[in-house]
């Protein structure tokens, strides 16, 4: 006998992900639907980072979705507080708002096989039942720990890129980043020239291209607003471009490695040559793995920071965060009033989120000890066999395409059209199979074998786009346009439905 459910699907978190996902379920005529949100307001990524520089590294014109263009965009790399409006209209205009409920986390995903529902446990107390879950909590879900010894014993401010304290003012300050990823590439040219001094705390370089950006003139603003189908026709270009970088440049390596080859060498003769004067600190910044091995950022200002006087890069190893400030393996310490961790954030895929937050499925399936214990798999990057009822917005070979929301848009689909299935069964469960998935992860592994990942110089790139086990389970190895094809003609067989005994034929 199944039990009735506060809602039929409960979406956890309220970013992109999550407004998209109610948006998709709202146009599919389910409107009992609940978005769990952890945090006092929406917007993910774009609501918790506000450190100086944050931005898009992707133009802008991709960085929307299809359904609802955003002709306001002031530049071509649009700055993270318009992103956070544009969040904001979302959810108001698609009406997704009333379904969020604020400062809600999720502890815990309890799947019930008596009542085909998911019990999930609130961190705060209390549960919520829901029919269907979809994990919608984005690619990075929290900062990594500090690995560094003393660091609860500063005595200075300590910061995060992730969360920014917008009251201290660094002004004539002597200031330290841990960290040179893309969020460090972003926020240490913001800072230099107001500090007193800044040292930059470097375990390994990150590949810096040109960044094209400029502010979008205003007749071609008035242009979008008018035509929304030449606008579409720019997004479409401009999301193909960011592909054509990210995900066609990895996977098609083995058939074509003159490209990275050639963009690195071009990289590192020419551009990496023009920013930086010093030879030696040049040196430090150009990385020796290959183009593509982690993802690359874009910055015109980054790598010419490192010429301010006032500015060091320091590659030693940090031996331990002193009282006073920072000391290296070579026994010197560098006292500074204020450090930022800008050390990045666990992946979504981390067994260790779901030690603290577990989820547990069908016959005693354990998210945690399954990731920890075997080679991560998914079927299209949707579903896990032992998680009835279950869906993931970003699932282990999930990355669709070059920007986030044409993921959101791909994963929607496809979890609606299994909804849709199910309620025309009367199915008040649904699994995905195990031979379809190892069939579709295995498919997905011969074509990594071929990418730049595999094949190229990455050994020292310390890539999050290795897993635990070796894995690069970040990517889906296809073209946007097929994923799209998958999402609308994945054979809907590939899941087993059930219901309860009374209802059975």
């Amino acid at each position: 006998m199944t039990g009735t459910p506060d809602a039929e699907v409960a979406i956890i978190g309220a970013g992109l992900s999550g407004i998209g996902m109610g948006i998709a379920l709202r146009r599919a005529g389910i409107d009992d639907y609940v978005v769990l949100e952890r945090a006092g307001d929406i917007g993910g990524t774009w609501r918790d980072n506000t450190y100086p520089g944050i931005g898009v590294d992707v133009p802008a014109q991709a960085y929307q979705f299809s359904f609802e263009l955003n002709p306001r965009w002031s530049r071509v790399f649009a700055p993270g507080a318009e992103v956070k409006r544009y969040v904001d209209r979302l959810a108001d205009r698609h009406g997704v708002r009333p379904h969020v409920r604020l400062n809600s986390e999720v502890a815990a995903r309890i799947w019930d096989e008596d009542g085909h529902l998911w019990r999930l446990r609130l961190a705060g107390g209390g549960e919520v039942t829901a029919r269907f879950v979809v994990s919608a909590i984005g690619a990075f879900v929290d900062p990594k720990p500090v690995d560094i010894d003393g660091v609860d014993g500063f005595k200075g401010t300590l910061l995060r890129s992730s969360r920014w304290d917008a009251d201290y003012d660094l002004t004539g300050k002597r200031v330290a980043v841990v960290g040179t990823g893309a969020s460090a590439v972003q926020l240490i040219p913001e800072i230099a020239s107001r500090v007193g001094r800044l040292d930059v705390y470097q375990r390994t370089p990150i590949w810096v291209g040109p960044k094209p950006d400029a502010a979008v003139p205003r007749p071609l603003r008035r242009l979008f607003q008018r035509a929304p189908r030449v606008q579409d026709a720019v997004r479409r270009v401009a999301a193909r471009g960011v592909e054509l970088v990210l995900i066609d440049l990895v996977v098609g390596h083995q058939r074509r490695p003159f490209v990275a080859h050639g963009a690195a060498r071009l990289a590192r003769s020419v551009w990496y040559r023009t920013q930086v004067k010093d030879p030696d600190t040049r040196r430090r910044l150009t990385p020796g793995y290959g183009l593509g091995c982690k993802r690359p950022s874009v910055s015109n200002t980054y790598l010419r920071t490192f010429n301010r006087p006032n500015v060091s890069l320091i590659t030693d190893p940090i031996d331990r965060i002193t009282p006073g400030g920072v000391r290296t393996g070579d026994g010197r310490e560098r006292e500074v009033d204020a450090i930022v961790l800008a050390t990045g954030f666990r992946l979504a895929s981390d067994p260790e989120n779901f030690r603290r937050t577990p989820v547990r499925g069908r016959d005693g399936f354990d998210l945690a000890t399954f990731y920890a214990g075997n080679r991560l798999v998914s079927y299209e990057g949707v579903s896990i066999p032992g998680l009835p009822n279950h869906f993931m917005m970003f699932g282990p070979y999930g990355w669709v395409g070059g920007t986030w929301h044409q993921l959101v848009e791909t994963t929607s689909e496809h979890i609606v059209r299994v909804l849709a299935e199910a309620r025309r069964r009367g199915a008040t469960a649904v699994e995905v199979r195990p031979e379809p998935t190892e069939r579709w992860t295995e498919r997905m592994r011969q074509r990594l074998s071929r990418s730049l990942w595999s094949t190229g110089d990455c050994a020292t790139a310390n890539s999050y786009y290795y897993d635990h086990h070796g894995d690069t389970p970040y990517l889906r190895p296809t073209s946007a346009a097929q994923a799209v094809r998958a999402s609308r003609t994945f054979p809907l067989d590939d899941y087993s439905y059930s219901a309860p005994a009374e209802r059975t034929p």
